[in-house]
């Protein structure tokens, strides 16, 4: 089934020489099924990429999924037009004041990592988003810096800091063998991390989460509320083969003293194409989130859902 997308993103057309099954606004309103609705806060300066990364792994499902794209209210994009941002966003404020209701949310990454929480000058806006999900929101994913946001402003845990990026693709490994989040997926299974903080799997279990995915080396990767309200992805399963590799020689050209990404280019040569050994698990994972955690529980009519989730913890 398609995820349905607003009638011109430029995501579609792309997506579309793939073979990927999308559907505009106007052929979905002739169809009498109740789409998942979906809400993506996409924090990343490349909208686009981000949109198109996203909405690849959403299509991968026999559900038909409406998206909301989403912007923080007051916050201006630097490097997406206007004119973007006006036809395909719609400002998180309005979102809040209308007391929109969603099966899913998902927060991305945004590369704040050095500043302080209350230094973003959009934290005020993102922390009334974070209340308002409570009660309004279904279910909730945060990647990369998203996660550290979320897990700030609910757990009071605070990032931190390594000595240096980690950056490649990590072999992870299982560590709640039960979880539906992690069907079908190897063990250990393959993620990029591209990040300057880490999460640490005592401070997931002392805050009460689940810890279900991580290694050593990465820390904790995967993780969930008891419910699975909210889970946790510190790496970036939706990254393209050449995001690395972009990153790379991007902090390259800017003079950083930075490793060549690990466990992503053939014999570490940088002049070879990369290894792509997580697109399945990228698939998969996005897919089980979407089944077993928000279409098969969400109430149909989301008029109930703050009937259905009161006095229910994240």
């Amino acid at each position: 089934m398609p995820v349905n997308v607003p009638d011109g993103l430029p995501a579609i057309d792309i997506l579309r020489r793939e073979s990927v099954f999308l559907m505009t606004e106007h052929r979905a309103a002739t169809q009498d099924i109740r789409p998942l609705e979906l809400a993506v806060v996409n924090l990343m300066p490349t909208k686009i990429a981000t949109e198109t990364q996203l909405l690849r792994l959403l299509s991968n499902t026999p559900l038909q999924i409406h998206v909301t794209l989403i912007a923080m209210g007051g916050h201006i994009s630097k490097h997406t037009t206007f004119e973007h941002m006006e036809t395909f966003y719609e400002d998180s404020r309005a979102i809040l004041e209308q007391g929109r209701r969603f099966d899913g949310l998902i927060l991305t990454g945004a590369p704040v990592e050095s500043l302080p929480f209350t230094d973003i000058d959009y934290w005020e806006e993102l922390t009334a988003l974070f209340e308002w999900s409570r009660d309004h929101v279904y279910r909730s994913l945060y990647i990369c810096w998203g996660a550290n946001a979320a897990l700030f402003h609910f757990y009071d845990i605070e990032k931190r800091t390594m000595s240096k990026k980690l950056s490649g693709i990590y072999p992870l490994e299982h560590i709640d063998h039960t979880s539906r989040l992690l069907l079908g997926l190897d063990d250990p299974f393959y993620m990029p991390q591209s990040r300057y903080t880490t999460v640490l799997p005592e401070d997931v279990e002392q805050a009460g989460l689940e810890l279900l995915a991580g290694s050593p080396e990465t820390g904790a990767v995967i993780f969930a509320s008891p419910r699975h309200r909210q889970v946790f992805v510190t790496g970036h399963l939706e990254y393209d083969a050449d995001t690395l590799d972009r990153e790379y020689r991007r902090d390259i050209a800017a003079g950083l003293d930075i490793a060549i990404p690990a466990n992503y280019y053939p014999d570490n040569d940088p002049e070879r194409a990369p290894l792509v050994r997580w697109r399945t698990y990228a698939h998969q994972f996005f897919a089980n989130w979407l089944n077993y955690y928000v279409y098969q529980e969400t109430p149909f009519d989301l008029g109930q859902l703050g009937q259905n989730l009161n006095g229910h913890p994240l």
